[in-house]
């Protein structure tokens, strides 16, 4: 569906809902930030720690193999992906269950840290799912976020954009550099207009390895997030052209070969205040670091 302003909405349960697929598409790499993501949000022993939008689960398990007493619990809209991350990793640490990150089903100040990896810049109502975190924290507790750098430094998907475009420019409005909250800065000032204390924000930074340029272009082909629904829409024959397009982008004219990238998001935390109420909360300077 498009917006007004011609940016596609983007609709995780008709993009995000086959676990495996996800998994050789972007689990991997969401593997590879979690320890990063986990370290940033301060995440101490004896923790409860609630995963918002948790997918396969590769945030809730950094957190489980970095502590020795946090309980964990994560919460996603799409059951193949709770079934997946259940039967995965059981430890009685870690559980799954269905939820909505705009109306979590959980009561109010239940969890020291509430964490959120890769979600929030598709969840419809953005600004309502932070106050449902902000809700379901401790006073004190933290609430933090990370999303890609879709603009600039996640290289994986800018490479795959800047082609997709040039060959096609109806996928314009696709293009995910248009997502909200992925841009430096952003992320701090949603905190900080919920009324977030303590904001700031950083870059993380992760190294993509792709073995080959088939490892590089087939997960594309399984439909998974906005670029993987785009190709899906493809013919054969134009999928084949862009991945054309896109090889000779990578490797030149030269054999195939290993492909290295890397891979920015914007995290964010901050701690929640005394009160919940957002309403007349005045704006709070954020800090955001490289």
């Amino acid at each position: 569906m498009l917006h007004a302003a011609g940016v596609i909405e983007y609709t995780p349960r008709s993009m995000f809902s086959k676990a495996d697929a996800y998994e050789r598409f972007m689990g991997r790499w969401s593997r590879c930030l979690a320890p990063a993501f986990v370290a940033f949000s301060d995440v101490r022993d004896g923790d409860a720690v609630l995963d918002v939008g948790s997918g396969t689960g590769e945030l809730a398990f950094a957190v489980r193999d970095v502590t020795s007493t946090a309980r964990i619990t994560g919460v996603d809209p799409a059951p193949d992906y709770v079934a997946y991350a259940s039967q995965n990793g059981p430890d009685p640490r870690v559980r799954f269950e269905l939820g909505d990150a705009q109306e979590l089903p959980f009561g109010d100040a239940t969890f020291e840290r509430t964490l959120s990896m890769l979600v929030l810049n598709f969840v419809p109502d953005a600004a309502r799912a932070v106050r449902e975190m902000m809700r379901v924290t401790k006073p004190g507790g933290v609430v933090a976020a990370a999303v890609w750098d879709y603009a600039e430094g996640m290289q994986m998907l800018r490479v795959f954009w800047d082609e997709a475009v040039a060959f096609d420019p109806a996928a314009t409005p696709r293009d995910e550099r248009h997502m909200p909250l992925c841009t430096r800065g952003e992320l701090a000032s949603s905190w900080a207009r919920q009324g977030v204390e303590d904001v700031s924000e950083s870059g993380l930074d992760v190294a993509l390895h792709f073995a080959s340029f088939d490892d590089y272009w087939a997960p594309f082909l399984l439909g998974q997030g906005p670029a993987g629904a785009y190709v899906a829409a493809l013919s054969p024959e134009r999928q084949a052209a862009l991945a054309q397009r896109l090889r000779t982008r990578l490797l030149g004219e030269g054999v195939d070969r290993p492909i290295d990238m890397r891979a920015r998001a914007w995290a964010v935390k901050g701690t929640v205040p005394s009160t919940h109420a957002t309403a007349g909360v005045p704006s709070i300077a954020a800090t955001t670091t490289a």
